[in-house]
């Protein structure tokens, strides 16, 4: 009997297949040769991200948490890679994940969690967000869009897939893990930059203009791989609250240390990107703490602890010799000539939107303003605070509506975390809202709600809040968490 070769090795030995591999060789060399290396990076790209497509339509939830991650990450790409529209990737990541939990054949996604609250005001901000468009002020629709992502559509996108795909006691534990997790690297690659330096794109990204407000007395406030510095400082201050507030709580030993030391480590990359708003992060957030902790003696002690230490900054010198102390003391000098530069902003805003209760537009001041709307007057005014931007854009009504929002949410907020029994369940939802509540706090003066990751982390954080009635259980306080 003739033996016949097997079909893969007919093919191997093929002539043709050999043609066909040089070929290939060929024209992927030349079309290297003519655009770079963006030809073998998608080739290496492209079997990824079908293994991607794969497992996200399989398990939604590893497109949530692809999301989480890629919220820490996108602006050190953006810097280190320029001309790609990074930031779209986090709607497409969103819209991938709604989409894969709509197919999902397990029926284990119930839409009926979506009928709470957070949805219907996430989604009544989204209307009048549309209604803006309408706004007689004439903004440019494209500046609406770009500014829309952050003040509205994530928000949209981000809490209701939380309570659709993200929402079990385990998924609250290993989002508190990778925001922790990917913070400490932030300070960790912080310490880096502060030591050695920033590298080569960093330093093209500072002589771009970032240098006016990353400089300060010829020293670097320390960014990290975030935005810029005061995206970091409150970040860092943000998920530092969330550790103290873990730290203190009815865990393991050796957990409560973990939390403890990644606090102290997050503190001190606030204290060197030079943020003063991150301040009202921790001293909001803290204060929050002791509030809704029941317990009237520790309250009274943090109160003195905190005013001791505000008395410190405010009545004398010590640690002048630190720039960081230096500048996060001018957060509290009313003469200040920073602070004086926004008084005198929002006292120009207060007599242009005395004829505009709608504001002047979306995407009309700030950023995308300058870049979309340079003909509006508002583009020539630095917002500064997340609050007034709100204000200008939406003008005293909107600002009304959304202030209103915040307040309902953080109330509720507070209202679950104190009727909450499962005492570790507690501690976790008690650390989101202090953390949530610094952030809206620091807003004032800077704006951080609507950037990433914070405001990935409050939106995720409210759901998981909301969701706790759900996830408690009467337990006993025990050391096992």
């Amino acid at each position: 009997m003739k033996f016949s070769p097997p079909l893969s090795q007919t093919m191997l030995s093929s002539r043709w297949l050999l043609l066909a591999a040089v070929v290939g060789a060929l024209v992927v060399g030349w079309l290297v040769s003519m655009a770079g290396l963006v030809v073998p990076a998608l080739l290496v790209a492209t079997p990824l991200l079908g293994f991607f497509l794969v497992l996200v339509f399989s398990n939604p939830r590893a497109g949530f948490v692809a999301y989480i991650v890629y919220c820490f990450l996108i602006m050190t790409m953006v810097r280190h890679i320029p001309g790609i529209p990074f930031g779209l990737g986090m709607e497409a990541l969103l819209l991938l994940t709604w989409i894969s939990a709509a197919f999902h054949q397990s029926g284990e996604f119930s839409w009926g969690r979506l009928q709470n609250s957070l949805c219907l005001l996430a989604l009544a901000w989204f209307g009048i967000n549309v209604l803006e468009l309408l706004n007689p002020a004439g903004a440019s629709p494209v500046g609406w869009f770009y500014e829309m992502r952050g003040t509205t559509l994530f928000l949209l996108l981000t809490a209701p897939l939380t309570f659709l795909v993200f929402y079990r006691a385990r998924d609250l534990r290993l989002f508190l893990c990778l925001i922790i997790l990917f913070s400490v690297l932030g300070t960790l690659y912080g310490i880096k930059q502060d030591v050695f330096g920033v590298d080569f794109m960093e330093q093209q990204w500072l002589n771009q203009g970032a240098y006016t407000t990353h400089i300060i007395w010829g020293k670097l406030r320390i960014f990290s791989f975030f935005s810029e510095a005061a995206q970091f400082g409150a970040s860092q201050a943000h998920v530092g609250v969330i550790c103290l507030i873990l730290a203190l709580g009815p865990f393991v030993w050796w957990k409560r240390l973990l939390f403890a030391a990644a606090a102290l480590l997050l503190f001190y990359g606030m204290l060197i990107s030079g943020t003063r708003g991150a301040m009202f992060v921790l001293l909001a957030g803290v204060f929050t703490y002791l509030i809704l902790s029941k317990q009237t003696k520790i309250l009274l002690l943090g109160s003195v602890i905190a005013l001791g230490a505000l008395g410190v900054l405010k009545y004398t010198t010590i640690g002048n010799g630190n720039a960081n102390i230096v500048r996060l003391r001018t957060s509290i000098n009313p003469q200040d000539a920073s602070f004086q530069l926004r008084l005198k902003n929002q006292a120009t805003l207060r007599q242009y939107l005395a004829s505009r209760p709608f504001g002047g537009g979306v995407g009309t001041i700030g950023m995308w303003g300058v870049k979309y709307n340079n003909d509006k007057f508002l583009a020539s005014i630095a917002p500064d605070s997340y609050y007034v931007k709100v204000w200008a854009e939406y003008g005293i009504v909107g600002f009304l509506i959304w202030i209103g929002m915040m307040f309902y949410i953080q109330g509720r907020c507070c209202g679950i975390v104190w009727n909450t029994r499962d005492a570790r369940l507690r501690q976790k939802l008690l650390a989101l809202t202090a953390g949530s509540v610094g952030i809206l706090v620091s807003s004032y003066g800077n704006e951080v709600i609507n950037q990433m990751p914070s405001s990935m982390i409050v939106y995720i954080s409210w759901a998981f809040i909301f969701l706790g009635p759900d996830l408690d259980t009467p337990v006993a306080p025990s050391a096992h968490a």
